[in-house]
């Protein structure tokens, strides 16, 4: 990189030949290596564990609140750096050999980059990519908060830590697919490669501020600014003027709603609502931000405007355009313990004289894109990839290309693959157990668990490809509940804990392997790796059960919308639609709403819809192969443009792409020599600065419940969105059309 000093003494240069070919790694990661760099010293496992306990708490105890705050390991990152040097300038550097030949010591010499680097791995192994927590939390939440299960404490710590390690397991067996090829680039670990360069290197005098003054400067201006959407001025996360011009129509307020609408003329000036769901838009690639873009605008301004106000669809109009509750069939909320047996099964006489479930437009119409995500992303993947898994699958890795790094990388000893795969087999083991010793809690059976990890190990490959070129991860929730779902009706917590280890476990292999690449991209030793990722997984499980377990029982009536008060922050809304999840697959099951006769059957269509959708494209891509941009059209990242709502709006969303495209596209073709330098060190102090002062506002203020209450303070002034349109619904605080 420009402005920067060149390998010193001890670094390995590049070999010959072998360049990244792909632009964006070129610009940013370093070509070199110094293979003498202690790793693992007692500085690295201290602030390594420490960070791992911090950031894990920390994440847990946000992610209940209304406005869930995602912590990334980047708040440690920056952190470390200066006790790092200080524990370098202070610990004394005498060997100490109390096994003989095997010593060690305290100091090894000044805090290097390879230290820094496994101490943010290991902070980063209990934080899920858009969730802040390890997910299997979410099915302790539901199953205490929402069914109020009495679960054991053992039995949660299971869940917790196997679907963890059986991601991890897999995620070892896939690294040869999914780390060493050129073109499994992961961009999202860019603005980290970036960030540890900008805090080790010393920048050379040159044209503009160096990139460490640039992310202080940043930093500081992230850290002061929030302190508006943050506290003194919410309304700044959701602002929605079209609701102050039209405060009496229903129909405007569904339009121009931020929080409760289709969020047209909406938009947010708060960095935790651009980088909610999406992670940030400065480290993906303009391509997948484009493509996120057509799929969004496809669904939100065409598709649910059509559905719901001309045709109505699924009775759209007796709910509101966008909720991520469950309704009756007068447009109420479903009380689920009307149909719920003491054991926790479906109560089917109730079912019938209570009423059908329905759900929200939105909310149906996203489950199907969903439907449509999963196939296409399998045909997306066979078409443009399966050639290049094929020859890998058939032990032909040693032809892959291979760049700089991965040659850099033969320096070291690689870790077996029995290593990964006898974690795997002791995590499938002590699941199964689970099954068997607490049968009647979880309701899984074992060869539904067995099931749940072969569905993992299928799809997690598919969907790797698509993140670790595109940075979006299209999902398949939907599609597990619904096989289990069909398989085990009327079981919400058998539906609820498939979905754990079949869905969740590919989450956690994605991001183990995300760390990996990192690795790879700052030449950590394998082994390494291996040992501060594994250590890190079970701090940090241990860690987020104990939180979790602690505010599910110290806090009265979390989670519960209608018990707590109307200020509370502490309504899960992330928990919520997890519930909806449960109750709509697992409790009523998809047979009564997908299945013949049921209201939301022509939805399945849409399976066969997302396999055939990328085949054309492929197709134009062979016809046309001097056409580069035809082979940029990604049918599962379009369809990832409405995936996520709820309980994602469309303002997180659209605000996610506009920023995108300003600094991926724009910036990077008009102003490269500032984007190579800023972009990604830019994205880390937004990061970092938020953090910094959210943790500050809580512990100073809202903790203290020092509350403002004033015009500004509302997240969202459209209390008409949420109301029904259809004849006849009468909703308290809604007018009644006729």
């Amino acid at each position: 990189m420009s402005g920067l000093n060149p390998a010193t003494a001890g670094e390995k240069t590049a070999p010959s030949g072998g360049r990244c070919p792909v632009e964006e790694v070129a610009l940013v990661v370093p070509e070199t290596d110094d293979p003498t760099l202690p790793v693992l010293t007692f500085r690295a496992w201290f602030l390594g564990i420490t960070s791992c306990i911090i950031l894990i708490f920390l994440n847990t105890f946000f992610i209940y609140r209304t406005q869930p705050l995602s912590i990334s390991a980047i708040l440690m990152q920056i952190s470390v750096l200066p006790i790092g040097k200080f524990m370098a300038a202070t610990l004394p550097e005498r060997k100490f050999a109390p096994f003989g030949r095997w010593s060690f010591t305290l100091n090894p010499g000044p805090f290097n980059i390879k230290e820094h680097v496994i101490i943010t791995v290991m902070a980063n192994c209990g934080v899920s990519p858009g969730g802040g927590d390890a997910y299997s939390i979410g099915a302790i939440t539901i199953m205490k908060a929402y069914y109020k299960q009495a679960l054991s404490f053992l039995c949660g710590l299971i869940i917790v830590l196997t679907t963890q390690l059986i991601g991890y397991g897999w995620a070892g067996v896939l690294r040869r697919y999914l780390v060493d090829p050129v073109d499994m680039w992961w961009p999202s670990n860019l603005a980290q490669v970036s960030l540890f360069r900008a805090l080790h290197e010393t920048e050379v005098k040159s044209s503009g501020m160096t990139r460490m003054r640039f992310f202080l400067l940043v930093m500081g201006a992230s850290f002061v600014y929030y302190t508006l959407p943050g506290y003194l001025f919410p309304i700044l996360t959701f602002f929605s003027w079209v609701c102050w011009v039209w405060p009496r129509s229903i129909t405007a307020q569904q339009i121009g709603s931020s929080y409760h609408g289709l969020g047209v003329g909406g938009f947010t000036l708060d960095w935790a609502g651009i980088s909610a769901y999406h992670g940030s838009p400065l480290v993906s690639p303009w391509t997948a931000i484009l493509n996120v873009a057509v799929g969004f605008v496809m669904f939100i301004y065409i598709i649910v405007p059509l559905c719901y106000w001309k045709y109505n669809t699924f009775d759209a109009r007796k709910f509101p355009i966008f909720s991520n509750q469950l309704f009756t069939s007068t447009g109420h909320k479903y009380d689920t313990f009307k149909v719920l047996t003491p054991q926790f099964d479906l109560n089917v006489p109730a079912y019938e004289s209570y009423s059908k479930l329905y759900l929200s437009p939105l909310f149906a119409l996203s489950i199907g894109s969903g439907f449509a995500r999963f196939t296409a992303t399998l045909t997306h993947v066979a078409l443009f990839n399966g050639s290049d898994i094929w020859k890998q699958t058939r032990s032909a890795a040693q032809n892959v290309k291979m760049d700089i790094h991965t040659k850099l990388m033969k320096t070291y000893k690689q870790v077996p693959e029995w290593w990964f795969l006898i974690l795997l087999l002791g995590a499938t083991c002590l699941s199964l157990l689970m099954c068997f010793v607490w049968k009647e809690t979880v309701q899984i059976p074992w060869w539904a668990l067995l099931f749940a990890f072969a569905l993992a190990f299928v799809v997690s490959l598919p969907i790797g490809v698509i993140q670790a070129t595109t940075n979006q991860q299209p999902g398949y929730d939907i599609i597990a509940q619904f096989i289990i779902g069909y398989i085990l009706p009327g079981k919400p917590i058998a539906n609820l804990l498939f979905k754990i280890y079949g869905r969740i476990s590919t989450i956690h292999t994605l991001s183990f392997l995300a760390d990996l690449k990192l690795g790879h991209y700052m030449k950590i030793p394998p082994r390494s790796m291996y040992v501060a990722q594994l250590v890190g997984t079970l701090v940090s499980g241990v860690v987020n059960l104990a939180v979790c377990w602690w505010m599910l029982g110290s806090i009265e009536n979390i989670c519960d919308t209608d018990a707590l008060s109307p200020n509370s922050p502490w309504t899960c809304p992330k928990f919520r639609v997890t519930f909806d999840a449960s109750v709509i697959w697992g409790l009523i099951g998809p047979k009564r709403l997908f299945g013949p006769g049921g209201l939301y059957r022509n939805l399945v269509w849409l399976f066969l819809i997302g396999a055939v959708l990328p085949v054309p494209v492929w197709v134009l891509s062979k016809m046309f192969p001097e056409k580069k941009w035809i082979p940029l059209i990604n049918i599962p990242v379009i369809s990832y443009g409405f995936a996520g709502m709820p309980p994602a709006t469309p303002t997180n969303i659209g605000s996610w792409i506009v920023t995108g495209l300003i600094f991926n596209y724009f910036v990077f073709k008009y102003r490269k020599g500032w984007w190579q330098k800023y972009n990604y060190v830019l994205s880390a102090a937004l990061d970092a600065g938020t953090a910094f002062m959210a943790v500050l506002l809580f512990f100073a203020l809202q903790n203290e419940h020092k509350e403002l209450k004033w015009w500004g303070s509302e997240l969202d002034h459209c209390p008409l969105a949420s109301c029904p349109t259809a004849p006849g619904i009468v909703v308290e605080g809604c007018p009644v059309f006729k």
